[in-house]
C-alpha cells in the first residue's frame, strides 16, 4: 500500500519520499483536498505503466483496424495536415 501525503506538506516530505522510492520502492499518494490527485513512483514503475498504457493504446488500434470501414493511409493523412 502507497504512504499517503497531503498536498500542503508534500514539498516538505518530497525529498524524503524521493528517498523511501529508491531506497525502498515505496510508492508515495499526494492528496489535495482528500482526493489522490499525484504519486512519486520510481522510473521503473513508470517506464512499466508507460509500457502497459502503450500495450493498451496498440490493442485499441487493432481492434479499430477490424471494424469495417475505410482506412485512409498514413502518407494521405500527413498531405491533407500539410505535414
Amino acid at each position: 500500500m502507497a504512504r499517503q501525503v497531503g498536498a500542503r506538506h508534500a514539498g516538505v516530505g518530497l525529498a524524503e519520499a524521493i528517498n523511501r522510492v529508491v531506497s525502498d520502492g515505496e510508492r508515495t499518494v499526494i492528496r489535495r483536498n482528500g482526493k489522490e490527485v499525484a504519486a512519486v513512483v520510481s522510473v521503473q514503475d513508470l517506464r512499466m505503466l508507460e509500457a502497459l498504457d502503450d500495450h493498451l493504446d496498440l490493442e485499441d488500434a487493432r481492434q479499430i483496424m477490424k471494424k469495417p470501414g475505410r482506412l485512409i493511409p498514413w502518407e494521405k493523412i500527413k498531405s491533407d495536415l500539410g505535414l
